[in-house]
């Protein structure tokens, strides 16, 4: 009886480290499905690869990854900056039971991932490296192709604009929890004013719909505004489906609580949210366009957990 080929364990060597390749790719590039795609090309590049040459697969898995992310990254900045409304990052569908649980839920939150998108690819994927993953400086310097002076750089920028745009506070995740419970069933029952108790005064709707669907070209302000919208969902026709065909389920989205709102053929739209330190909604990202929901369509939820916190280093 012989055992495994080299191939199938150059199989199993890939499959191991596939989550942490595509938590990579997604971070740096806002979309599952081109994280996906770097992934594919990453194992195409491994296969043809001399393995034996390898010392360390999982960095190497790494560093090929970063690059084709970074490439696509670099290919899509045109399209996004003529993109019709707000553009949001791709949702996912992640699990709860990583050991690691809020700082690594937070490097794939909606709110860190929008504060990702203004910035430059380089400094994007050096952020991520760096802070989510913990690779060295040099390390980075080498997957990137670029000196470890620039990447320190880079890194020193990317840290910098993070830590003053991010959500400064966050309540736990019970009450995130709980207030994402309430806006549900406030919203599924059309109440305007129980949506007014969750919601902060100054709470900003941004909505993604791509231009495919209709949705609002610039942010909605205020509790009031964005309360009447959501209300509207439960009584009126939304996305050519009626009040009484649409189903709406709490579900875990990029890291925390998320709606999840669908039609009897298709998924109309996810809602995530940031909160201040009371528990009240300080943002809403309403991600509408069909081509970035592909991802929660599928059903597969993908673990977040890397160990390493973000921005406190």
């Amino acid at each position: 009886m012989t055992g495994p080929s080299s191939t199938d364990l150059d199989q199993q060597v890939f499959h191991r480290h596939r989550n942490l390749l595509f938590t990579v790719a997604y971070r740096i590039l806002g979309t599952a499905a081109d994280a996906e795609d770097a992934v594919q090309d990453t194992w195409i590049k491994w296969s043809a690869a001399d393995r034996s040459q390898v010392a360390d697969p999982k960095a190497y898995l790494a560093r090929i990854v970063s690059n084709e992310a970074l490439a696509r990254l670099r290919s899509a900045r045109h399209q996004r900056e003529t993109y019709v409304g707000p553009w949001l990052p791709e949702p996912i569908l992640t699990t709860g039971d990583t050991a690691e649980t809020v700082v690594d839920a937070e490097s794939v939150s909606m709110a860190v991932l929008v504060v990702l998108e203004t910035l430059s690819p380089l400094e994007r994927a050096v952020f991520v490296l760096k802070e989510v993953f913990d690779f060295s400086h040099a390390e980075i310097a080498e997957a990137l192709e670029r000196s470890e002076t620039a990447v320190r750089q880079a890194a020193h920028r990317a840290r910098e604009h993070v830590r003053a745009r991010r959500p400064r506070f966050t309540a736990d995740r019970s009450r995130r929890r709980e207030v994402t419970e309430r806006f549900f069933a406030a919203t599924t029952g059309g109440d305007v004013n129980a949506l007014m108790e969750v919601l902060s005064p100054d709470v900003t709707l941004w909505t993604d719909g791509g231009g495919k669907v209709r949705q609002a070209l610039k942010p909605v302000l205020g509790a009031e505004t964005v309360a009447s919208w959501f209300a509207a969902m439960g009584s009126v026709t939304y996305q050519g489906v009626a009040p009484a065909d649409m189903r709406a389920e709490l579900v875990e989205i990029n890291g925390g609580p998320g709606l999840l709102f669908s039609a009897p053929d298709r998924v109309i739209s996810t809602v995530t949210f940031d909160f201040d330190a009371d528990g009240r909604i300080t943002t809403i990202h309403n991600v509408a366009n069909p081509d970035k929901l592909r991802a929660v369509t599928g059903g597969t939820a993908h673990g977040v957990g890397v160990g390493v916190d973000i921005g406190t280093r």
